[in-house]
C-alpha cells in the first residue's frame, strides 16, 4: 500500500480507510498524457510539406506532455520507494483460496499432457467448485481425481503449486528496472 503517515487523512467519510492518493493522481496524469495522442495523430496527416497548423499542437503537447511525464515519474519513484508491503498478509490472502490461484497452470498442464481444452477446463472447474462450495483444498482434490491423475502424475500436479514459478525472474526484473 502507499505509505500513510501518522495523522494523515484518508477518506473524508470513512476514517479507517487509507485512500491511495498518489496512485489515483498517477491514474489521472496518465489520462492527460494519453489525451495528447489524438492531436499528435491528427498531425500525421501533415507529412512532408506541412503547413503551419501542426505547430500550435506540437508547441502545446510537447512541453505539456514532457512536464507531466516528468512529474508523474517523480511521483511514481517516490511511491515505489515508500511502498509498504505486507508479505504475511499477501500469503494469507493467497492461502484463503486453497490453491485456486494455480488453476490456470493445472489447466495448461492438462492440455499439454494431451487432454482436450474442453475436458481440461471441465476437470479443473469440477475440482475448483469443490473448493468454493465445500472448502476443500484444490491440490488434494486434483490428486484424488482419477481423470486428472490419468493425465498428470502426483509430482506434476505438485509442481504446478510451486509459488516460485511465478517469482523466478524477480531478480532479473529488479536488475533491469532498478539497475540493482
Amino acid at each position: 500500500e502507499e505509505f500513510f503517515s501518522k495523522g494523515q487523512k484518508g477518506s473524508s467519510a470513512m476514517p479507517h480507510k487509507r485512500n491511495p492518493v498518489l496512485s489515483e493522481n498517477l491514474t489521472g496524469l496518465a489520462r492527460l498524457v494519453r489525451a495528447a495522442v489524438v492531436p499528435a495523430l491528427e498531425n500525421v496527416a501533415l507529412w512532408h510539406e506541412r503547413d503551419i497548423s501542426h505547430s500550435s499542437v506540437e508547441r502545446n503537447i510537447g512541453p505539456d506532455t514532457t512536464v507531466t511525464l516528468d512529474f508523474a515519474l517523480g511521483r511514481l519513484t517516490g511511491l515505489v520507494e515508500n511502498l509498504v508491503v505486507y508479505p504475511e498478509n499477501m500469503m494469507r490472502n493467497m492461502n484463503r483460496f486453497r490453491g485456486l490461484v494455480m488453476s490456470q497452470r493445472v489447466l495448461l498442464a492438462l492440455t499439454q499432457a494431451g487432454v482436450s481444452r474442453e475436458d481440461s477446463y471441465r476437470l479443473v472447474q469440477r475440482n475448483a467448485m469443490k473448493v468454493w462450495e465445500q472448502g476443500a483444498d484444490f491440490k488434494t482434490e486434483l490428486l484424488a481425481d482419477p481423470e486428472v491423475t490419468a493425465a498428470l502424475s502426483p509430482a506434476e500436479i505438485e509442481e504446478k503449486f510451486d509459488l516460485g514459478y511465478h517469482t523466478k525472474h524477480v531478480d532479473t526484473i529488479f536488475a533491469r528496472v532498478f539497475g540493482a
